[in-house]
């Protein structure tokens, strides 16, 4: 994997990192909790959602999915992710993203919109932080390089 491909993601991580909570004391919430728990995902997962309608570098990738169960899957997702009790019960991350071929642009774009949302949602950058570096491990499995 080619660093210059996850260098915005990188950098956000690095320069978050100052604010990062140490999660292993006891008075520090769970990222869970730092999210709004399973409502709070909900609305970041349903605002990430219309910033995807919106952004024509990947738009295209969703076009006729089942709205409703994307946003289920993936609010399980994130959920089960940030230490929250959720399961996730979808498909994997590579046989969901098979053959689409996605660039490390569009990959990129999803991962800044996701940050919008959760902007939107008032979630500290410490917060958005510690989750980008969860689902940075899943890079090669939505991008296969």
């Amino acid at each position: 994997m080619k660093l210059t491909l996850l260098m915005p993601v990188l950098v956000a991580l690095i320069l978050g990192g100052c604010q990062t909570t140490n999660d292993s004391t006891e008075t520090s919430p769970l990222l869970y909790e730092q999210l709004g728990m399973r409502a709070g995902i909900a609305d970041i997962v349903e605002d990430l959602l219309f910033l995807i309608v919106d952004d024509d570098r990947i738009n295209e990738h969703f076009a006729g999915i089942d709205v409703e169960q994307f946003h289920t899957n993936l609010t399980d997702q994130l959920c089960s992710i940030s230490g929250g009790p959720c399961t996730y019960s979808g498909r994997g991350m590579r046989e969901s993203h098979a053959d689409m071929t996605i660039t490390a642009t569009e990959f990129n774009a999803l991962a800044e919109n996701l940050i919008l949302a959760m902007d939107q949602n008032d979630v500290s950058t410490s917060a958005q932080n510690r989750l980008i570096g969860r689902l940075v491990p899943m890079y090669p499995d939505i991008r296969d390089l």
